[in-house]
């Protein structure tokens, strides 16, 4: 009994084989690979090139900056050790062509800490009792602990005369 069965169930098998109702579903297509980008125009092709001539010939060249173009749109990425480079390289990017940059480059918080301290330093410092550049300090007594300050000249002013006097 049991071999008859089997004869059968196997005799299904095979008959629903050749049979498109009875398969297996039809897996679906390979899909095909997404293009990294679309093809390139002329012009963002000429884009590009400009700019990896203009990178090669310059000293940006050793932060390893990428860029692509895709309708006049120029996106650079990277990293930077130098405050400077990311204003140049939009730079690079608008006077090889480009009508936009997307500038996505990260510059170092050594970076940062150089600039921040480069301009701490050429600020001058303020005199004592000046408030320090503090908007609305004075000079005055409160500022200067109750001692008395000296009050700078006043600037003179222009004086406008009527038309035919003289001083």
């Amino acid at each position: 009994m049991t071999k008859s069965l089997i004869s059968v169930a196997l005799l299904i098998a095979m008959a629903g084989m050749g049979h498109p109702a009875l398969a297996a579903p039809p897996t679906s297509p390979p899909k095909q690979p997404k293009a990294a980008s679309q093809p390139k125009s002329p012009a963002d092709a000429q884009i590009e090139a400009m700019m990896r001539m203009k990178l090669a010939k310059s000293k940006m060249n050793a932060d390893h900056f990428t860029f692509s173009v895709s309708k006049g749109v120029a996106t650079i990425e990277g990293n930077t050790n130098v405050m400077q480079h990311k204003g140049a390289m939009t730079r690079m990017a608008k006077s090889s062509g480009a009508t936009s940059v997307q500038n996505n480059i990260r510059i170092s918080d050594a970076a940062k800490a150089r600039a921040t301290a480069a301009l701490a330093k050429g600020r001058p410092a303020a005199p004592p009792g000046s408030g320090g550049g503090v908007p609305g300090a004075s000079g005055g007594k409160a500022a200067t602990g109750g001692k008395a300050q000296v009050a700078a000249a006043p600037v003179p002013r222009a004086v406008v005369l009527p038309p035919g006097a003289s001083r």
